[in-house]
């Protein structure tokens, strides 16, 4: 798919659908959960710039990146710059702790939402300090669970949630945290019941509210994609981080 093509996908329509959807979720969403208003994360890898204006002027604001390079390019931007003065960029990606200052350096960032290891908390909230406007200025991570026991998938293991949650809350100062993130297993059938990469994740906001005398409704809880954002909401998804729908599918990786 050239650029172009990528060009011609109707955005708008993209988004507002989604949103549609989002909101019909929330409507079956038991009563029982949470209820807090999704977050939509819109998931802009190798997609060009005047996609990402043409969803921001559209009303969308937070936008999800996987790669390092490719995030701080389009934050560093200058007509994201000028035409998208309160973007809020999402890390979704693998952080790799020789890439963190280039990542923390990018205007707009929002969120990392891929903290899985206590000692990648430590260098994030180490290097923050050089980053923050003032004293107050936290930089908000998610912990990472790698829910489906993929070795292809970063994160922590469920087991240990509550241990590194616990960690960055007590000795992460720079650090706010926003709750827990999973990217789970792809083309999991709903059929078969409910996503158990899902169930386990708001499991284990259970476990982290328990342990650590926490409001369930302050731990947020970033799961589901494209293909399952609705099911995701259903089971408690805080956050969603929809990009094909919005933006059209992507060209395939060149060789």
């Amino acid at each position: 798919m050239s650029s172009d093509s990528q060009e011609d996908f109707d955005v708008m329509f993209g988004l507002k659908t989604v949103l549609c959807q989002i909101e019909g979720a929330v409507a079956r969403r038991s009563k029982d959960l949470p209820q807090i208003a999704p977050r939509l994360v819109a998931v802009s890898k190798i997609k060009p710039v005047p996609l990402i204006i043409q969803a921001y002027e559209a009303g969308q604001r937070h936008f999800g990146e996987n790669y390092v390079n490719e995030l701080a390019e389009k934050a560093h931007n200058t007509d994201i710059q000028e035409k998208c003065k309160d973007i809020k960029w999402h890390f979704i990606g693998n952080l790799q702790s020789n890439k963190i200052n280039k990542l923390l350096g990018s205007p707009g960032l929002f969120a990392v939402e891929t903290i899985d290891s206590v000692k990648l908390a430590d260098a994030v909230n180490k290097q923050w300090a050089k980053y923050r406007k003032d004293e107050g200025d936290r930089m908000k991570v998610m912990v990472q669970v790698n829910t489906s026991g993929e070795e292809a998938k970063n994160g922590v293991e469920p087991k240990d949630a509550v241990a590194l949650y616990e960690h960055v809350l007590k000795n992460c100062t720079n650090l706010e945290l926003l709750g827990l993130m999973t990217i789970g297993q792809y083309g999991y059938d709903v059929s078969q019941g409910p996503n158990p990469d899902f169930v386990s994740l708001a499991k284990c906001r259970q476990e982290v509210c328990e342990n650590l005398k926490l409001d369930i409704n302050k731990v947020e809880l970033s799961m589901g994609m494209s293909t399952d954002f609705e099911h995701a909401i259903e089971l408690g998804a805080t956050t969603v981080r929809v990009g094909t729908n919005i933006f059209g599918v992507r060209p395939p990786k060149s060789k």
